[in-house]
């Protein structure tokens, strides 16, 4: 899968889906393609995903039955001003993101924005290494869900860099402040390592399917575009 589009004129677009393949995913994931044609080809698929698959957006519904799902949230939230926050290593290793450290390291964010967390701890989340020795990846919490619900953005993405499963302490407020301010979540997000921008256009529209939590998106960066800079 191709990751990164140079269209020229210093535009770039960079695929920041994580690529989904049946025969090793460990969620659930099948195919059944079949052929409807006869002689004349005419093939089909029938697919059985669940909603939190690959990348995907999580929207209010995923924690309250009254809260939108991904078809009553607004199409221009899946959509905009996206700024990537690499903490790299200036906070320690599983340590919280605090209002303190985003008030340094996230200068650019404004209203409106969809933002981007990382770091350099990364580690693949929901495998068998999570939450071991070996994951040093930061963590949220309320404080920090606290600090995007001041700053009005309306999504927040989450790198490799970022723990999003440490512990039901930390992730529920999380979850429950933004989601009640119908703040989605992007989950989880690749090839961040390929932007050279830090500010870019940015798009992960879920499907349009009445009464899903979470849905898998495509999202994108473009990179150069004047009004997103």
């Amino acid at each position: 899968m191709q990751i990164v589009y140079d269209f020229g004129n210093g535009m770039r677009m960079v695929d920041l889906s994580k690529l989904v393949d049946p025969a090793t995913e460990t969620r659930r994931c099948k195919l059944d393609r079949f052929n409807t044609g006869g002689p004349i080809p005419d093939f089909h698929t029938n697919f059985d995903i669940m909603s939190h698959l690959g990348t995907h957006a999580e929207c209010p519904y995923h924690h309250d039955d009254n809260w939108p799902d991904v078809t009553s949230v607004p199409l221009t939230t899946f959509v905009g001003r996206g700024v990537y926050v690499d903490f790299k290593e200036s906070c320690a290793p599983n340590s919280h993101i605090t209002a303190a450290d985003l008030d340094r390291e996230a200068g650019k964010v404004r209203e409106g924005d969809i933002v981007i967390i990382d770091s350099s701890y990364k580690l693949n989340p929901f495998t068998k290494d999570t939450n071991t020795e070996k994951d040093k990846r930061l963590f949220v919490n309320g404080e920090t869900a606290e600090w995007f619900k001041a700053k009005k953005v309306k999504a927040v993405g989450f790198g490799d860099g970022v723990s999003i499963e440490n512990c039901n302490e930390d992730v529920k407020p999380f979850h429950d402040i933004l989601l009640a301010e119908n703040i989605v979540f992007i989950e989880v997000l690749k090839n961040l390592e390929y932007l050279e921008k830090d500010v870019f256009f940015m798009s992960f529209s879920p499907l349009p399917i009445k009464g899903l939590d979470s849905s898998p998106v495509r999202a994108y960066a473009i990179e150069g575009m004047s009004d997103f800079s």
